[in-house]
């Protein structure tokens, strides 16, 4: 009896240390709609966004990106429950809310009570994106969620096109390089805490962006404050 009982205890820590770190029990719309409320409001309050948002997790004809969008009409946050096999934690969704919710506050700017800020996003939606990644890294900060978790959702979900040259959009992986280069130059105690430094999408990060990084840092070693062009 005892015997078996210390096997079941064997197996039961084994299983433990062999599931994922960041493993997530989200598994149905109504469950997302749930956790959406939750880790919206938090990076709202958080960072004392006097804006009103809600979030809806639905299927929606139209949207600029894949998996979420905000409506500058009415400022509703939307995330397509297609995108649920994706994310793995909490983190992971924060940074795609934040990414939205960076994209409504600016939707509450201009004129009209920002009811045309839509036609900014339109004719530069690579300006507004990058601002609005940058933007998502403050807002998961300061809500207490890790900000490299906006790396890892690109890793997973963001198209790798050949060019950016005649694109609106930046590639994903200079993207990704820049949103690790905000978070090393005003954030670095999270890369140093890296509690995703097992995680294999950071990791596979780490592996693609190589190059990238040590022109990272030869820019930090030189002290220029020149643009770095990140190869693809």
């Amino acid at each position: 009896m005892r015997k078996n009982f210390l096997i079941s205890l064997i197996i039961f820590v084994l299983i433990s240390f062999i599931q994922p770190a960041f493993a997530w029990d989200v598994k149905t719309t109504d469950e997302l709609q749930t956790r959406m409320n939750s880790v919206g409001f938090r990076i709202l309050n958080s960072n004392r966004i006097d804006k009103r948002f809600t979030f809806m997790a639905i299927n929606r004809v139209y949207t600029r990106d894949f998996w979420t969008d905000v409506s500058s009409v009415n400022r509703i946050v939307w995330v397509k429950p297609v995108v649920l096999p994706y994310i793995d934690s909490d983190d992971e969704l924060a940074a795609i809310l934040s990414h939205s919710i960076a994209h409504g506050v600016d939707s509450y700017q201009g004129v009209l009570r920002g009811y045309v800020s839509i036609l900014n996003y339109w004719v530069s939606p690579n300006k507004y994106d990058l601002k609005a990644d940058k933007q998502a890294v403050d807002y998961m900060v300061n809500a207490d969620y890790n900000p490299l978790a906006i790396i890892t959702i690109l890793n997973k979900i963001g198209k790798q096109y050949r060019y950016d040259v005649f694109s609106n959009h930046t590639l994903v992986s200079r993207r990704m390089m820049l949103v690790y280069e905000y978070i090393y130059k005003k954030y670095p105690h999270v890369l140093v805490d890296n509690e995703y430094k097992d995680n294999i999408y950071y990791q596979n990060f780490l592996l693609t962006s190589r190059n990238n990084r040590m022109k990272l840092l030869e820019k930090v070693k030189s002290g220029s404050n020149n643009k770095v062009n990140y190869s693809y």
